[in-house]
């Protein structure tokens, strides 16, 4: 059975993480640096030395690339930790999309291909981006991926546009999903490419104004004009692009639940003191039922996504692929972790909806979260079709080995 008690030794780095995030990163929550399009690159630099100088920065590479290589549970013990500020994971360099793409190279990428292109990002001197969702449908539905990789003989000619592309602005290691159209050497199909973000052919139009701001530059437009990239930048096998995708986001759906708990929690202890200090009709309004109610929802809510997220997080652990249970766990969590925030903003009134504290960008951010690696609707949609392929009279609930 799962074991609940966290290890001495994770536990010491937890709270190592948490002293390093309340103490120094806190702080800069108030820094002009933060734009609405998310830290800059300037701030975030800053926050990445400080992270490397206090010994924690990429804490979850794998050790051959100096990482501490934590199990998945130990990584939502730390994520957590991580995410008590929304720069946490900028400062310690975990957040999405760096850390997806770190983990997905650490696992496809040749000994070259990951000297020139992840281990500056685990060093945090640069950036990577993942080029796949489209204007045009290619997110949730990737079989709608136009952006095409046309063989010459020699090189990969790309052209297309993408949306929505995280941290596009600045980013160095660019992961570009492109339709290779069949040719002599190869069936083609959706495949994934590695190049410098400096290459020509690449143009980032705008920077997107949207309403979450924890993610480096915000979200970007790119245009792919006549991008030549040669055969060794195919990152794994051509037209193993969508397997490739769903390796990355299993885990990732995970440790964005495991962040946003982190920041779950932050707002629900500012909601708690404002309870206790706050007074309404002659006593502090933790008194009234109506609110002390909906701290209690949110004691609740935030134990069943931790556990959760760590259920999960073992059936990783003891081989499984986790889509089924990575989807299950992100359409909760997103939404229960939601109301959370949306309940800390009703406690706190006027001040909830100001930027007074750090509630209501937390708000603004968690309902972002809802949409990221695929909305809640569309990971029901596939948690369905797995419930409705299950051989007819099979028990539900774990099953024996690794769910």
């Amino acid at each position: 059975m799962i074991d609940f008690e966290i290890p001495a030794e994770v536990a010491a780095r937890r709270d190592e993480i948490r002293a390093f995030v309340a103490e120094r990163i806190v702080p800069f929550e108030r820094d002009p640096r933060l734009t609405r399009h998310g830290p800059n690159e300037d701030l975030r630099t800053e926050l990445v030395g400080l992270a490397r100088d206090a010994g924690l920065l990429t804490f979850q590479a794998p050790r051959r690339f100096g990482g501490w290589e934590p199990s998945h549970c130990d990584q939502a013990v730390l994520y957590e930790a991580a995410g008590w500020s929304t720069l946490g994971p900028v400062a310690l360099n975990c957040a999405a999309p760096d850390e997806g793409n770190m983990y997905l190279l650490a696992k496809i990428a040749t000994e070259k291909q990951a000297e020139e292109f992840l281990v500056p990002v685990i060093d945090g001197r640069q950036r990577p981006g993942f080029a796949m969702t489209e204007p045009g449908g290619a997110g949730s539905d990737p079989d709608q991926l136009s952006t095409e990789a046309v063989f010459d003989g020699s090189e990969y000619v790309i052209n297309g546009r993408k949306w929505l592309i995280t941290g596009a602005d600045g980013a160095r290691t660019w992961i570009v999903m492109a339709r290779v159209a069949p040719n002599g050497h190869n069936a083609g199909g959706p495949t994934l490419f590695l190049c410098d973000g400096r290459t020509p052919g690449i143009e980032i139009e705008r920077v997107m104004d949207t309403m979450d701001r924890n993610y480096v530059q915000g979200h970007g437009v790119v245009r792919f004009d006549n991008l030549r990239l040669p055969a060794e930048t195919v990152l794994g096998e051509v037209g193993q692009a969508l397997r490739y995708a769903q390796m990355r986001l299993a885990p990732a759906r995970l440790t964005h639940c495991m962040r946003w708990l982190g920041a779950a929690e932050r707002v629900q202890s500012i909601a708690v003191e404002h309870a206790r200090t706050r007074t309404a009709f002659g006593k502090p309004i933790a008194e009234h039922q109506g609110v002390s109610f909906m701290l209690a929802d949110n004691e609740i809510a935030i134990q069943q996504c931790r556990l959760g997220i760590w259920w999960a997080c073992w059936t990783l652990d003891n081989g499984a692929k986790g889509r089924h249970e990575s989807s299950m766990v992100k359409a909760y969590v997103s939404e229960e972790l939601f109301k959370v925030a949306d309940r800390c903003v009703q406690i706190l009134g006027g001040m909830g909806i100001s930027d007074e504290t750090p509630v209501g960008m937390i708000f603004s951010d968690m309902r972002a979260f809802r949409l990221y690696d695929g909305p809640t609707e569309v990971h029901k949609y596939a948690i369905a079709r797995q419930v409705l392929r299950a051989p007819k009279g099979s028990a539900p609930g774990p099953k024996g080995g690794a769910a």
